[in-house]
């Protein structure tokens, strides 16, 4: 599907409309639910609802990314038509860390059951910070991994289309390569809460790995639909962080408490509603 985007139906760089970009969001939840249906055949009830308890939980943190990303993107002043690209190679590179991330996730909690303490003391502080951050500013140029960067390889001045590279004579990065570097090493710190969080849910490495795989293809798509709404969610990132600190406690006390998974999935689509209708019913004087 990522090569059919970007390879076929968008091999020129454009500005993706809020129409094409909500269409394409609605493909990716659709697809998501239809395999939602083949895992429930395939493996059975439990598994599916696993499958869909981790998409949920990863799409919301998904969209609260989408702040970050908009904020990069600003910062860089990113021609729109260029962003689409990025956040293509950004996905692919997302694809490719969390899946070793999970991989490492489930295997050392298996070796070592202690360790789940570990991820939901991470978790419960990832959601305390979100609670607490309000309307922080975020400061690309505080990313350690650009800075080594810049001392090492010379960059443009100027965007050269969509090139991430180019020699003049010697060979020199493109601003739009230094966004990509910003996007993927931003990724990590976010894999480091969203993964914990559906290890949560189940150990089932595919389970884990797919609900990641379909939250973060619909991710692109959906920074475009969004870009222009980010303003009417004022109190999403509570939400967010009370679904943090409740997944969290349920994998520190998951070898005492039992929650069923349905349980779970109800409470964070709850939260998660009650967040975005807050943000709608209330919003903030800017």
């Amino acid at each position: 599907m990522l090569a059919l985007d970007l390879g076929l139906l968008n091999r020129r760089p454009h500005r993706i409309g809020y129409r094409e970009a909500l269409a394409w969001s609605g493909m990716w939840i659709a697809l998501a639910a239809i395999f939602a249906v083949i895992v429930f055949f395939w493996r059975g009830h439990t598994s599916a609802l696993e499958f869909a308890t981790g998409y949920v939980i990863e799409l919301s943190l998904s969209v609260d990314n989408l702040f970050v990303f908009l904020v990069i993107f600003r910062y860089f002043q990113v021609p729109e038509e260029q962003q689409h690209g990025v956040l293509f190679w950004g996905i692919v590179g997302a694809l490719v860390m969390r899946g070793l991330f999970i991989l490492a996730g489930v295997s050392l909690i298996r070796r070592f059951e202690w360790i789940t303490y570990v991820f939901g003391a991470v978790l419960v502080y990832s959601g305390y910070k979100l609670l607490r951050q309000g309307d922080t500013e975020i400061d690309p140029e505080k990313n350690p991994v650009l800075r080594l960067f810049r001392r090492v390889l010379p960059v443009t001045h100027e965007y050269e289309g969509s090139k991430f590279f180019i020699r003049r004579p010697t060979l020199y990065a493109t601003p739009l390569f230094v966004v990509l570097l910003v996007i993927e090493t931003t990724d990590v710190l976010f894999a480091v809460d969203s993964i914990p969080a559906v290890l949560a849910i189940t150990l089932d490495a595919f389970i884990v790995y797919t609900s990641n795989v379909f939250a973060i293809l619909g991710l692109r798509s959906m920074y475009f639909a969004l870009a222009g709404m980010m303003d009417l969610f004022d109190y999403l990132h509570y939400g967010l962080s009370v679904v943090l600190i409740f997944v969290g406690v349920k994998m520190i006390g998951s070898h005492y408490v039992h929650i069923p998974t349905g349980w779970a999935l109800g409470i964070v689509i709850s939260v998660l509603a009650v967040s975005v209708l807050a943000s709608v019913a209330r919003p903030r004087k800017s």
